[in-house]
């Protein structure tokens, strides 16, 4: 019961720090920037190794039991316990996701990567979003995607101001076919947790996941280049992107 109010209780505060639409609880706090949803999830799991797994008996002793009652108290989560489930693996797999994005835009790797990508200029926009969706596919397969949502969208962003293209129109697709992760274990922490309890082998996953991911390209492309286009304006240079352009060039 405990831990079934705790993670009701990490759902209503995950949805009530921003919700943007009100004010929420984060603004009662003067420094932005310090709470995210991590720190309700640290907050509401160190509670559980205070909390006592039962409910403290104090007073009368029931019948039957001899000797002083113990004032040792288990509580929720232990510190062995922890230890032991912890998936330490799955941590050391997202988290060097987050490390890659961030050594590749350091070391310069993103802009080179963009730089190269310039020679697709002579394409039509639609074989442009088609390639980048099918590069984005494959790399989202072994680096995870908030890295591959940092390493690429910049990158295509600057791509589409060159070419004079609405940015939505690689974004979005891109943005969606970066979901697409359903193949290797590194793509997704739901994909490391399956593969690290034992249920699925690599190639099991990549059975399933090809035919996923081909048909998930099929439905994006020709979404975007069907109801996307009137949806979103997509054949038009939208004036936000030329003033980031004018400034950049600045």
């Amino acid at each position: 019961m405990v831990t079934g109010f705790f993670f009701i209780l990490m759902t209503v505060l995950w949805f009530t720090r921003e919700p943007g639409f009100v004010p929420g609880w984060d603004s009662f706090f003067e420094k932005k920037g310090y709470r995210t949803d991590a720190t309700v999830s640290i907050f509401l799991g160190f509670l559980l190794f205070l909390i006592p797994a039962k409910k403290p008996c104090f007073g009368k002793k029931k019948d039957g039991e001899d000797g002083e009652p113990s004032l040792r108290m288990e509580p929720i989560i232990t510190w062995k316990d922890f230890q032991k489930t912890m998936p330490w693996e799955i941590v050391i797999l997202v988290g060097g996701g987050y490390a890659l994005a961030s050594g590749s835009k350091s070391s310069g790797l993103s802009t080179w990567i963009g730089h190269q990508m310039l020679s697709l200029r002579s394409l039509p926009p639609w074989a442009i979003t088609l390639l980048a969706c099918i590069l984005v596919s494959i790399v989202t397969e072994f680096v995870s995607n908030p890295a591959t949502i940092t390493i690429f969208l910049p990158i295509l962003c600057s791509l589409s101001e060159t070419l004079h293209i609405n940015p939505l129109y690689t974004l979005i697709p891109v943005t969606m076919c970066i979901s697409f992760a359903v193949m290797l274990p590194v793509g997704n922490p739901p994909n490391a947790i399956v593969f690290s309890y034992g249920h699925c082998q690599i190639k099991d996953m990549v059975k399933a996941g090809l035919g996923v991911n081909v048909i998930g390209l099929v439905i994006v492309t020709v979404a975007i280049n069907t109801w996307g286009i009137s949806l979103f304006d997509l054949d038009t240079f939208p004036a936000w992107a030329m003033a980031s352009n004018i400034t950049d060039r600045t």
